[in-house]
């Protein structure tokens, strides 16, 4: 099972090479942005948001929720020492992990879960590997970001063997897993993804801003048609 989490991480790679080869436009790259956003907030609400509403005490989630919030301090502070770069490797990298931890308890769940958690998030990857390219093309050349994208590509192998290794823990603190990847995946959508895809308001469009819903309602449609 674990070898099915090599193909998300193929797409991270793919999508900061085609990014580095193509060197897109801010415009493109707010439209990567945009669609990664979507893409990334239907996981969280699709995957993460029904399996806390189904828990029935509310303390795991408020542990984890509240680790999740700790975590984002953490991310914020390593911005104002090292720079708004290293803090968005840092959330893109968290989000990849939890990724990988999705897709490893899709698999206990069953084959067909963790395969189509597998197919969604390699969409979700890719754009994520073309945006991260767009943000990080100031302050890194081609060679060291395809290196950092191999690395955070990495992160989902380790969250799938995480994930294969939680599922015989207790469902609470499951659930507290699932409430920290909840609040890590937001705040990747409103606190990187968007203020970067927004940083220059010249390249905004109807457009661009539609791609948000997009790639949100794309992996909606998605999930809802391979479950029925």
């Amino acid at each position: 099972m674990l070898s099915y989490t090599f193909i998300p991480m193929f797409a991270a790679v793919l999508g900061a090479v085609i990014a580095v080869s193509y060197a897109p436009s801010p415009r493109a790259v707010s439209a990567f942005q945009h669609l990664a956003a979507g893409v990334v907030f239907a996981a969280a609400a699709g995957e993460l948001l029904p399996e806390l509403l189904e828990q029935p005490s509310s303390f795991p989630i408020l542990i984890g929720g509240g680790a999740g919030i700790v975590m984002t301090f953490a991310v914020k502070a390593i911005e104002d020492y090292y720079g708004e770069a290293s803090s968005f490797i840092v959330a893109v990298a968290f989000d990849t992990l939890i990724d990988g931890l999705i897709i490893g308890l899709g698999f206990v769940a069953g084959a067909a879960q963790g395969l189509l958690l597998t197919f969604a998030l390699s969409l979700e990857v890719l754009f994520l590997g073309l945006a991260l390219t767009g943000s990080l093309s100031r302050f890194y050349s081609g060679a060291a970001i395809i290196a950092i994208s191999a690395v955070i590509g990495a992160m989902l192998p380790i969250g799938a063997s995480l994930g294969l290794a939680a599922a015989g823990l207790p469902p609470g603190v499951i659930a507290a897993g699932y409430a920290f990847g909840l609040v890590a995946l937001l705040y990747l959508v409103t606190e990187e993804l968007l203020v970067e895809a927004h940083a220059h308001p010249q390249h905004d469009s109807p457009f661009i801003t539609a791609l948000f819903f997009i790639g949100f309602l794309g992996i909606v449609l998605l999930e809802h048609h391979i479950r029925h």
